[in-house]
This record gives structure tokens, sequence and C-alpha cells, in this order.
């Protein structure tokens, strides 16, 4: 017998705003032109690119921090231009990257407890694009490796502990790069371009697995995204400017596994994809709903569950990673959605009768944990997420700082990063080292004395400045 209904945990999913004391409210949300989603969210903290005169900036808010935001709040406020992209780091809640129309990336610590001044100095300054960079990307795996993409239609991957541009493949777009997506274990990226292309690359050999021609042919943005199962799934228009969403397998991208129309809307869908239920949830600009489907290997391949609406469109949207969500609640996704002047958490649910914990809705998550160093990754390693299980509930760990220590230019040594054991260690390279660190030290010393000897001038002269107080008060 046909089963008229399909069987599927997630067919219940509904959506729902929190209480207005809840949201985080008087936020002036980026105008900017740019596709991007403006909001980065994770268990610790909400980032939103705010509006700012004279150069570019976004908040950076405790979660817990609701209610109305005081114009007076600290920002993140490097940028010399308009901020376009930001993400947090997956392996440190601390850790966020942020790309600009000043055409750099900056890399920023953000103290454990939120910010208590505005900062204006990031880590590290990533300066390799010629034109504006809208697009910033954590690698899923390894350790401090963050893929940037600008309108100088260049991906560069960059090791963020040492503050150097390691892959740039510069050549494989003649037009703007949309968005950019790794794969499961950072192995792949696929993108989505101006040209309606639909490109899968392997960025270690700088060379293009897959493409499609025209994955929708529609003129307007598109956007592409790895599954868990390594198809790509994509979002554009049509040629009548209908809304499409579509379903690739790389090995064969002469067609679609799937194709579906939705509307004729013309605002640009920004899929957010939860690999551990194979829901993605779909958030139009400039609309007021987020559809959501569930991917599955039975025909039609993409089904979809529901609708959730509300009054107000949205100017952005940010997604919690899994382990930052309420188990208890049975919560599968929470969105922050930006308005004109707030941002309002929206929580996705699958009801249940019982207060256990639900191992069918959670099955192991992609945790803080990286799977590989960034040495280990360029140099051909691959590995999945290291897994952890939300069973009793994420308790955030402490993360280290971020440190960057750049090369010294000087070292003609190669580049090539390979873990020596010190036993293996030549002579020669430890006695480099050790008047390295001698020539470190003897900089740090200059440094201390410097700072000592200023702070014997200040000294001298606030004395002399009380003399001059005493003689006129008397």
């Amino acid at each position: 017998m046909r089963r008229v209904v399909r069987q599927s945990k997630f067919r219940h999913v509904f959506g729902q705003a929190v209480k207005n004391d809840q949201c985080y409210d008087d936020i002036r949300v980026s105008r900017v032109t740019w596709d991007s989603s403006f909001c980065a969210v994770n268990p610790r903290f909400v980032a939103i690119i705010i509006e700012a005169s004279g150069g570019g900036a976004f908040l950076v808010l405790p979660l817990h921090k609701t209610g109305r935001i005081d114009k007076s709040f600290p920002t993140v406020c490097g940028h010399t231009g308009p901020v376009l992209d930001i993400d947090w780091c997956p392996h440190n809640d601390q850790v966020i990257a942020s790309g600009s129309e000043d055409c750099t990336v900056m890399v920023w610590q953000i103290p454990e407890n939120g910010l208590t001044l505005s900062l204006t100095e990031p880590v590290v300054i990533l300066e390799g694009h010629s034109k504006r960079v809208g697009i910033v990307a954590w690698h899923p795996t390894a350790r401090n490796v963050l893929l940037s993409a600008g309108c100088d239609n260049a991906i560069i991957i960059w090791n963020v502990g040492t503050g150097e541009a390691l892959i740039n493949l510069d050549d494989m777009h003649s037009d703007m790069i949309y968005n950019v997506s790794w794969n499961r274990n950072g192995s792949l990226i696929c993108t989505a371009s101006k040209d309606k292309k639909v490109r899968v690359i392997d960025p270690r050999k700088q060379e293009i697995v897959a493409e499609k021609e025209k994955a929708h042919e529609g003129a307007r943005p598109m956007r592409a995204i790895f599954l868990a199962d390594g198809n790509v799934f994509t979002t554009g228009f049509s040629r009548m400017s209908e809304r499409q969403l579509a379903l690739w397998n790389p090995k064969n991208m002469q067609e679609p596994i799937a194709l579906h129309e939705m509307d004729t809307s013309n605002g640009v869908l920004l899929p957010f994809y939860d690999p551990d239920t194979s829901i993605i949830y779909l958030c139009g600009k400039g609309d007021s709903s987020i559809r959501y489907f569930e991917i599955t290997d039975e025909s039609p391949y993409v089904h979809y569950l529901n609708t959730f609406s509300s009054k107000e469109p949205q100017r952005g949207m940010g997604y919690m990673p899994k382990r930052g969500l309420d188990v208890n609640k049975c919560e599968i996704a929470r969105f922050f959605k930006l308005h004109e002047r707030k941002c309002e958490p929206i929580i996705m649910t699958v009801p249940r009768k019982s207060d256990l914990f639900q191992d069918d809705l959670y099955p192991d998550t992609a945790g803080p944990e990286a799977a590989l160093e960034a040495e280990e990754w360029f140099e051909g390693k691959n590995a999945d997420p290291i897994l952890i299980s939300l069973k009793h509930g994420y308790i955030p760990g402490k993360n280290r700082d971020l440190k960057v220590v750049r090369k010294n230019i000087l070292d003609n040594k190669p580049t090539a990063n390979k873990k020596c054991d010190l036993i293996n260690v030549p002579k020669k390279t430890a006695d480099m080292a050790s008047v390295q660190n001698e020539a470190k030290l003897d900089e740090i010393l200059k440094e201390i004395k410097s700072i000592k000897d200023t702070i014997c001038n200040q000294d001298e002269r606030i004395s002399k400045l009380e003399q001059q107080m005493a003689k006129i008060a008397a």
C-alpha cells in the first residue's frame, strides 16, 4: 500500500518569535546594498553589522543582553569602509572575522564577557584583495584557516595564525562571486557567481572539479551550499524571475536531481542548512517568512515542510549553531531576524510531549574542537568535524586566545611547515631558533626600558606641575 502522507519527524516543526523583552532593540542595522546576512551568532554572542559614520562597524552583544541597546554601547570599529560580512570562528567563540569595503579582512578577539570599550585594534589585518571583500568563511574543521572572497573575483585562503595568504584562486571566476561554501570536511568549496555558473573547486589543488553553466537562468543573484552527503543545493531565479531551488550531484552536473519553482518575489534566498537533521531553511531578503524543507534520498528529494510567517520584512538573518540551542525545549533551530531597528530571535521547535532528551532530534553534532591544525590542512590532510553529544546540554569551555606569529621575512626557510619532532630538528635550525629568541628578548627588553624611561619622565613632569600648582595656590 502506498503511503498518502510522507512520514517525517519534522513535519510539525513550528516557529515562534520571542517576546518583545527578549529582543535586541534600538539597533541601527546596516543599510549597505550587499546580499549577506548582516548577522552572525554563536552560543555566547550575537554580532550585527550596523550603520556607522566614517567607516564600518558591527555590534557584538552577549546573548543575555536583551532589551534596548544604548547608542553609546561599544562597537567593533576598525574598518575604514562599511563592513559587508562577518563570521564567527567555529573553534573559538571569542574570535570573529569581518570583510569590508576597505579591501581588508580583519580578525578580532572579543573579551570573554563582551565589550566594555569599543574595539579598534584587530588581532590581525589580512591584506591581499584589490577590491571590497564581501565574503568571509572559516574552515569547518581546521584551526585558523579563513577564506575570503572579494569583488576582484579572487578567493584567498589565509592561515590566520601566521597572517599569511597561502592559497590565491584569482583566475577561476570571470565575474562577481555571490557566495562560497565549504563542504563538511573542508576539502572542497562550491561557489555561485554572476556568470550564472556553479563551480565545485579543490582549493589546494587549485582546480575546478565540477561546474554547471546556467544553474539558474535568471540574472538575479544565486546561492550554492554543500550538503553533508556531498551534494550541492542552490537557490536562484528562472528566466521568468521566479525563485527556484535545485539539488545537484557534483559527479554529474548535467541535470539537477531536483528543481522546484517557488514564487515571484525578488529577494535573494539565503539558505541555512542543518546537517544533523537535513533541513534547509530559506530566508528571503526583504521577505517576512522563513520556508523550510527536508532533504531526503527519496523522490522528490526536497520536501516542503512549512513556512514561518510574520508581519515585518527581514533585513538579514543570523543562525545559531546546534550547540547553542535549548535541547530541553526540543529546539532544533534559532534564527536572529534583523528588522530596521531591532534583532528578534525566532525559535523553531518540534512539539514533543516528553521532557526527556530526544536523541532522534539531536544526533551528535559538530563541536568547537578543531580536527586539524592549519599546517596539516595546507599539507593535504582532511578530517571530519569532531562531534559532541548534546544530551546534557552544551557547556562552553575556556577559549584560548588567538595568537598570530608572523613569519620573519628575512628567514629563507621553505614555506611548507612540516611538523618536526624535536629529536629530528637539525642543530642549525635549533641555533636559528635560539638566535631568533635572543633577538626577540632584546626587542622586548628595549621596549620595557623605553616605557620605563617614559614613565620616569612623566613622573618628573607631574612633580614639576604639582610644584607649580602649589606655588599658584599659595
